[in-house]
């Protein structure tokens, strides 16, 4: 496991997340736990893009609960279909959310976050087991390319961890 990221300047998107899919699956590979693994996913996507906010909420108990994350404190517990993260949990898909307040039902866990994605991750028999959250406080930052890359990310975990998602 390598505990440093070359994350290449003046490149495209898609060149950035080509560049980080193989350091995140190679982060993972040689840790089995959940916990540490999305702990390093989260800062290593923090650290590639700077994003306001990145991190992950695991559903016990019927509710999404704050997992591993970079940024500042955020909400505890979010209930199925309520905000970004339960409406992607309850509509089994991701969302890219462009401006947080035409979102109906918004949760501003930080006022600076003016657009958020969520992709959900599902375990090896496709039941989602949490969400991978993204708040940005800069307009036009998040696009189709990050819900399509953040996808991937999501995916390796769902290969890495399968017999571990039940925390």
């Amino acid at each position: 496991m390598s505990e440093n990221l070359f994350i290449p300047i003046n490149e495209t998107k898609e060149e950035i997340y080509n560049n980080l899919l193989p350091q995140v699956a190679a982060l993972i590979e040689g840790e089995n736990d959940f916990i540490a693994n999305l702990a390093n996913v989260s800062a290593a996507l923090h650290e590639t893009f700077h994003w306001l906010w990145v991190g992950f909420y695991l559903i016990k108990n019927d509710e999404l609960v704050l997992g591993p994350f970079q940024g500042s404190i955020a909400c505890t517990r979010i209930g199925y279909g309520k905000g970004a993260c339960g409406t992607a949990w309850k509509e089994k898909k991701s969302l890219l959310i462009l401006n947080v307040k035409n979102f109906p039902g918004h949760i501003a866990c930080n006022q600076l976050s003016v657009a958020e994605i969520v992709v959900p991750i599902f375990d090896a028999n496709q039941n989602i087991i949490g969400v991978l959250d993204i708040d940005s406080d800069k307009h036009d930052e998040l696009t189709d390319v990050d819900v399509f890359y953040l996808g991937k990310i999501c995916q390796l975990i769902t290969n890495k961890l399968s017999n571990f998602f039940h925390v």
